[in-house]
């Protein structure tokens, strides 16, 4: 039998048809903890995709998508844990959770099993190099977020940074790309700090910043809440008015409801739905289906995963672990409603356009739709 595992509305009401194929999709993502404000939404989209795809008679028209679910409760162990559950179950496939560690936690499960493996949201371009052939992302890699956001400071006039990562995580430390960028562009990075992920006070930071003579013209850091309000906060209050530039973690609705303090905030994500989009339409489906308008992209990036998987399935004909992996390591050009999405010819990271967004009175104020020159995209750092 076929299976992909994915539950959807149709599903949960009964049984699967007796004649169905199914793809059985293993779910293994962050509902409770610190990346939960990330897969739940990745989730929601992953669910309208599918349910939209077995209300059509399924992928094709004739295989239906099931899903099977654990929460990882935001753990590298428990990560591991699910995966190997899944596993045991059967999955064709599994969704990983919005962040490299603890997806890698679980790349040699996936690997020994043979079955194709895609992180909901996480960036590190080392995801795949480490996780291996059976670990693929599903988001624009830090280092190429790094370069659009550098650039395009560069081009602004900004030429002097100031740069603030964790070494916690491989996401939060997308940072030295910008940095390393900023520094090939002819600019200058004047100082660094680093945080712990979850550390309540970020005024001795700030303090660092303000003591700079000039300030420096941008403050970059890929911190997310609650650590990107605290840090914003205190970096106001201490005098700082440089232009401060985030990334994709703080594409949420606590960001848009900081007030003045985010006011002017510059940030990459995946995608804005400018008028006649794809992603304008994906909200408008996501509004219907929910009654409750879309506040994050990350709902739009489950979608984009789904689309992927249905894509894989059709050229590989089939639902065997072995030939999903291999076709999608060769898709390109795959709809999604965010941008298009190519792995042909990549690592595992998927080509895909980066959206650069400014906060402006609480709202997304679209700045581009960029393409990174390539010649300017640093290397994976291997943590």
């Amino acid at each position: 039998m076929k299976h992909f595992l994915i539950a959807t509305t149709a599903l949960t009401l009964g049984v699967l048809p007796a004649s169905a194929d199914t793809l059985k999709l293993g779910l293994a993502t962050a509902q409770t903890g610190g990346l939960a404000p990330f897969d739940a939404p990745v989730v929601e989209g992953i669910r309208i995709a599918v349910d939209e795809l077995n209300a059509a008679g399924g992928i094709g028209g004739d295989i239906l998508i099931e899903m099977v679910e654990r929460d990882v409760r935001s753990d590298a162990a428990q990560t591991a844990i699910a995966v190997q559950e899944l596993v045991d179950e059967g999955v064709e496939a599994i969704v990983l959770p919005c962040d490299a560690d603890p997806s890698l936690a679980a790349a040699g499960i996936v690997a020994d099993a043979g079955i194709p493996s895609i992180s909901t949201c996480a960036s590190s371009p080392t995801l795949p190099l480490i996780g291996g052939e059976y670990v693929f992302a599903n988001f624009p890699g830090d280092n190429v977020q790094a370069t659009v956001s550098a650039s395009w400071a560069v081009e602004q006039g900004h030429k002097t940074a100031f740069i603030l990562y964790s070494p916690d995580s491989q996401y939060t430390t997308m940072p030295l790309y910008f940095g390393d960028v900023v520094t090939a562009l002819g600019g200058e990075v004047l100082g660094e700090a680093t945080y712990n992920i979850g550390q309540p006070d970020f005024s001795a930071i700030a303090t660092q910043i303000a003591a700079l003579d000039p300030h420096p013209d941008m403050v970059m850091t890929s911190a997310y809440e609650p650590d990107f309000p605290s840090f914003i906060k205190a970096l106001r209050a201490a005098g700082v008015t440089s232009q401060v530039i985030g990334s994709d973690g703080i594409d949420s609705p606590t960001t848009f409801g900081l007030g003045d303090v985010a006011e002017g905030v510059v940030f990459t994500t995946a995608g804005h739905a400018t008028e006649g989009s794809p992603l304008e339409a994906f909200n408008a489906l996501y509004e219907e289906t929910t009654g409750a308008a879309s506040e994050t992209v990350f709902n739009a990036v489950g979608y984009d995963l789904v689309k992927v998987l249905e894509a894989a399935v059709g050229v590989a004909g089939s639902t065997e672990p072995g030939a999903l992996r291999d076709a999608i390591a060769g898709l390109e050009n795959v709809q999604g409603a965010t941008s298009l999405i190519t792995y042909a010819g990549t690592d595992g990271m998927p080509v895909r356009e980066v959206t650069l967004i400014r906060v402006t009175g609480g709202m997304r104020d679209l700045v581009g739709q960029l393409a990174p020159d390539a010649s300017l995209i640093p290397a994976p750092r291997m943590q």
